[in-house]
């Protein structure tokens, strides 16, 4: 533990001050934290906190993932969309700049420390590109084996961070990615044919590495996909939401 950092692994709870926050879209928000104590908050890339949620006859309890990297040294960021009926998310886009939240974590296994030495496959849909991103970033950094993102959606402007992922692939050279528009009853049906087709119709190699991060049983059924096609259970990483 450095001066500036705490290594937060059990549960005390933090508190946190909304620094600053962004709309990707109507109903895409993300905001910026920042530990009112002033330290950096320590976690891996894919790791999430559990914010509490006051909603009056109940308090809460929702897991966000962490969109940003360790590495930067500013606020780190939650992504997260309306769903209609959700009164938790609905009480963090009335949050305002200057509130407080309070929160528990890191926590999470769905995470990277380090690339491996073999090629990386990502999949992820809408806001669940959060905890992909940061990895992304690590493995760019710290690999140099092939990293392919298929990231899925129901509509364009549900495609978070297109522009940073767009300049990526310009800059990485061992990085890329797809995009898949979809209704979203068959989001999750599209991701599968377009990983199938890559990753195992296209050749026999099945020393690849997965994370994979969405909503709902589809992630499962990608996860079984890859397994059942003859990659190792531990080498396909999953999140389900």
């Amino acid at each position: 533990m450095s001066g500036g950092e705490t290594a937060l692994r059990g549960r005390a709870t933090l508190t946190a001050r909304i620094a600053r926050i962004h709309d990707h879209c109507a109903d895409t928000r993300s905001l910026f934290l920042t530990l009112i104590d002033g330290r950096h908050l320590r976690f891996l890339p894919g790791q999430f906190i559990s914010i509490s949620i006051p909603l009056g006859d109940e308090t809460r309890t929702r897991a966000y993932s962490i969109a940003t990297s360790p590495e930067d040294r500013g606020p780190f960021e939650i992504c997260f969309n309306m769903v209609a009926g959700g009164r938790g998310v609905g009480w963090l886009f009335e949050r305002k700049v200057g509130d407080t939240l309070e929160f528990t974590g890191p926590f999470g296994a769905f995470s990277m420390e380090r690339a491996p030495a073999v090629e990386i496959g990502l999949i992820a849909e809408g806001t669940a590109i959060a905890p992909i991103r940061p990895i992304i970033r690590r493995a760019i950094e710290t690999g140099r084996a092939p990293i392919h993102l298929i990231y899925g959606a129901d509509r364009d402007e549900h495609i978070t961070y297109r522009a940073e992922l767009d300049e990526w692939a310009k800059r990485a050279l061992n990085f890329s990615h797809e995009i898949v528009i979809a209704p979203a009853i068959r989001l999750h049906e599209r991701l599968g044919d377009v990983a199938d087709e890559r990753w195992i119709a296209a050749d026999s190699d099945r020393s690849r590495q997965f994370w994979i991060c969405g909503v709902g049983p589809g992630v499962i059924k990608l996860r079984d996909l890859l397994r059942g096609a003859g990659y190792e259970r531990r080498a396909v990483h999953y999140e389900q939401w």
